[in-house]
């Protein structure tokens, strides 16, 4: 029996105030990285929650997409079995921060960077997809959320297969 290839669906939220970018830092395997408040789909919700969800727990922030930004394939570099990630990001109304509230245990901070800064940091960042989301942003690529759509099934009780 062959192994089945399944890549990671992920979610992201690029967000802009002033001419600054809201980032993340977290605390990977190999050090520091800098990336968008990002993280997985969870079985039972659609993609504008996940992406909700991730954004209000790495940076205390309610956040509201109201634009698919794009769609993104990148495989982390490495073994043949190195994770590929399919990524949906979104942007959209970042709220005022929730004070008193934690953030995930791999984030460090929140910190709000121009598309200059995040270049010199440029070997810490999470992914190439980083700086791609910024600068789709920037040439004002947006996607209707509606062209996203959820079978009401995604969201029924796992059953087992016969």
């Amino acid at each position: 029996m062959s192994r089945v290839w399944k890549p990671s669906v992920t979610v992201a939220a690029v967000v802009e105030r002033d001419g600054r970018f809201l980032l993340v830092e977290e605390r990977m395997e190999d050090g520091l990285r800098i990336n968008q408040p990002a993280g997985h789909l969870e079985p039972g919700e659609t993609l504008q929650q996940a992406v909700m969800r991730e954004t209000l727990e790495e940076t205390a922030h309610p956040f509201t997409p109201t634009a698919l930004l794009g769609i993104y394939l990148w495989r982390r570099p490495g073994p043949a079995d190195a994770t590929t990630y399919l990524r949906f990001a979104f942007t959209g109304e970042l709220q005022e921060r929730i004070a008193g509230r934690p953030l995930d245990r791999v984030i460090v901070q929140t910190v709000w960077l121009s598309r200059q800064e995040l270049a010199q940091r440029s070997g810490e960042w999470r992914s190439p997809l980083v700086a791609r989301c910024i600068d789709d942003y920037l040439s004002g690529q947006r996607y209707p959320l509606d062209v996203l759509y959820a079978h009401p099934a995604a969201f029924a009780p796992a059953t087992g297969y016969a």
